[in-house]
């Protein structure tokens, strides 16, 4: 797994534990850099949960509409996470190409979810990448 992939899943394990928790993804994240307990947090897990934080309320609006027949309430806290940051490197990270972005949310669904996520997560990142640009343009 490269140093990426393994960002992506240290940023969807803080998603998670804030989710279940009820907290701030971002504060549970500060409260483990620098901490002799954990391992070092890498520089793109930090740079991807402040962005999905910041940007949380336009990614939840996008999932609404783009999750057919699927409420944000209703999907296992996993998927969500693992939506919102494939939702956020494919509109926010211009480093990351669109499909990439969809591919390494899907694997990270395969590795941690149920055998239904990858499809679904690839469903909605696929719908929204298809509008992709003009969704850009509107950031």
């Amino acid at each position: 797994m490269g140093a990426r992939s393994k960002a992506r899943k240290r940023a969807v394990d803080l998603l998670f534990e804030a989710a279940v928790r009820g907290s701030d993804p971002v504060t549970i994240m500060a409260d483990r850099v620098g901490s002799p307990d954990v391992p070092p947090i890498n520089d793109y897990t930090v740079a991807l949960v402040e962005g999905i934080t910041s940007h949380r309320a336009r990614i939840d609006e996008l999932l609404t509409e783009h999750a057919e027949g699927w409420s944000l309430a209703r999907m296992p806290a996993v998927d969500l996470a693992v939506l919102r940051l494939g939702l956020y490197e494919l509109l926010w990270a211009q480093d990351v190409p669109d499909a990439v972005a969809i591919d390494e949310a899907v694997q990270l669904a395969k590795s941690l979810s149920t055998d239904d996520s990858p499809r679904f997560v690839n469903g909605v990142l696929g719908r929204i990448a298809g509008i992709a640009d003009r969704l850009r343009a509107t950031l």
